[in-house]
């Protein structure tokens, strides 16, 4: 990997700097809500998964659920961060319809989890190379969440549907590390990558299972090396907020657009409001949604009916042992067991599907070939198909058959392209497909040494230059593989070709 490089934006005046942190909201994977026993599937009628806690009324008493505490402290771990075995629930109080008490139980000074940090890789772009970078974690505290406002029901009134009320959310909070908008999407990523292999949210971004909010601020080049030095965020300019953002391209291009908005607030002498924004995806722009509160605007209070939650180490320690293989180990064992580069190994540990789909196809073969394959053509048809895994039409199996092919030499690495395309079309299986069209490799070195005479001999002025200028031999190599349909064995190809012309 390469070393991180400065990213700039070019303004009027100059160059300018982003400087972001993000807040990303993961559902916790929970048959029951935070504080009461509803349901929180997905996809219920209206107003079903609700009790009488989540919809506020009188005299109802919230009560923690103990897994949902476990599954914070499962996410704090994979996040390297530090558990907090003392912690307790606060009232964040503002006014939404879609919140029955008007306020929201959340942690605010003593969070379940604390510090950690993440490695983030990010992928090439505009011609530059993959490089890695660390995120420092600041918290991670649960929280229930809000309803849902319908506004497009009725051209005169909101409905509010209470299903997602109290379901049980973890906030993960980073510091101001991220600088670009590529690591911004790389570290939604990485979180989402972490939270599935853990099993403590299934990072259903559609579904708003995990969404993330992007503050957003520009400075001049070295202001953000003034901050780190300090931890004063005055050398910092001012953020604004970009909420609810569930799409890993709507991030980039949000960002994208925030920072020029404000850079030209700047430059024409303005000043940039703190303020909470709203990304259109149609317009590609963000919209100001409402000013942007401090903690003291939401007037913080430990929630009277919840006492300080309190645990033993020794459950923490229980927690960490059952630990699933987390993404960064299992790239390390991608690179040493599979022999890839860190790269493809972080290709294909970004998802827990795709390295499961990758181990099978490498079974028993050779892997860097495998590596190849999965991350390069079927990965590449299915970005630009726009298809899932799960919605890929060649399995693990057949395409571990294709790379079976290729390793036996029954085909060349040319040939296998035609059958792969063929097996996307829903011919079958690789040996199917080459025993049916004829693809079968000539490796019989007598048929390929009669092929070679022949374009010999048929070329006398082309075979005396090659003789004096060796690396013209690929044109040789060409006739006799278009002679033979693609069908000869390149590598014997290039063995008899050098011996019949003295090379």
């Amino acid at each position: 990997m390469s070393a991180r490089t400065p990213y700039t934006i070019k303004g009027e005046t100059g160059d300018w700097e982003l400087v972001m942190g993000l807040e990303v909201h993961a559902q916790v994977s929970s048959n029951a809500k935070l504080f009461s026993g509803a349901a929180t599937a997905f996809g219920a009628d209206p107003n079903c998964n609700v009790s009488l806690v989540d919809a506020a009324m009188p005299g109802m008493l919230p009560v923690i659920n103990r897994f949902c505490v476990e599954q914070a402290i499962r996410t704090g771990l994979g996040l390297k961060a530090k558990i907090n075995t003392w912690s307790r629930f606060d009232r964040k109080n503002y006014f939404y319809p879609d919140l029955p008490q008007g306020y929201q139980i959340s942690q605010f000074a003593h969070p379940i989890v604390g510090e950690g940090v993440i490695e983030v890789d990010v992928e090439p772009a505009h011609g530059g190379e993959a490089y890695s970078f660390p995120c420092r974690i600041e918290r991670l505290h649960l929280e229930q969440d809000a309803g849902k406002s319908i506004h497009d029901m009725d051209p005169n009134a909101t409905y509010v549907d209470l299903n997602r009320s109290g379901v049980a959310l973890m906030e993960i909070v980073s510091r101001p590390d991220v600088r670009t908008p590529a690591e911004a999407a790389a570290y939604v990523k990485k979180l989402r990558a972490i939270v599935i292999a853990l099993g403590t949210c299934d990072g259903d971004m559609e579904k708003g299972n995990l969404r993330a909010d992007v503050n957003v601020s520009v400075c001049k080049p070295g202001a953000y090396e003034k901050f780190r030095e300090t931890d004063d965020f005055s050398h910092l300019g001012t953020r604004c907020e970009i909420k609810n953002m569930n799409s890993f391209r709507f991030i980039q291009q949000a960002i994208e657009y925030e920072a020029r908005r404000q850079i030209e607030i700047l430059e024409s002498g303005g000043k940039v409001d703190q303020e909470t924004r709203l990304f259109d995806p149609v317009k590609g722009e963000t919209r100001s949604m409402r000013s942007k509160e401090d903690a003291h605007d939401y007037r913080y209070f430990p929630d009277p009916d919840l006492l300080p939650l309190e645990f033993e180490h020794a459950w923490v320690d229980e927690i960490r042992a059952s630990l699933p293989e987390l993404p960064d180990e299992k790239r390390s064992r991608f690179e040493t067991e599979y022999g890839l580069s860190r790269y493809d190994a972080g290709v294909l540990t970004a998802e827990a599907d795709k390295a499961a789909f990758f181990e099978e196809v490498a079974k028993g073969r050779d892997a860097k070939l495998a590596a190849n394959w999965v991350t390069q053509e079927l990965f590449g048809y299915l970005n630009k198909e726009d298809l899932t895994l799960a919605q890929s039409p060649v399995s693990a199996a057949g395409l571990g058959g294709l790379i079976e092919l290729i390793s036996n030499n029954t085909i060349s690495g040319k040939i296998a392209k035609d059958v792969f395309a063929r097996m996307i079309d829903g011919e079958g299986e690789a040996a199917a497909i080459v025993e049916k069209h004829g693809l079968k490799q000539v490796t019989d070195t007598g048929a390929i040494e009669k092929i070679v005479d022949e374009i010999i001999a048929a070329n006398p002025e082309q075979a005396e230059k090659v003789k004096e200028k060796p690396q013209t031999l690929g044109w040789f190599v060409g006739q006799v593989m278009k002679a033979s349909g693609g069908k000869a064995n390149p590598q014997s190809v290039n063995e008899i070709l050098k011996s019949k012309l003295g090379l």
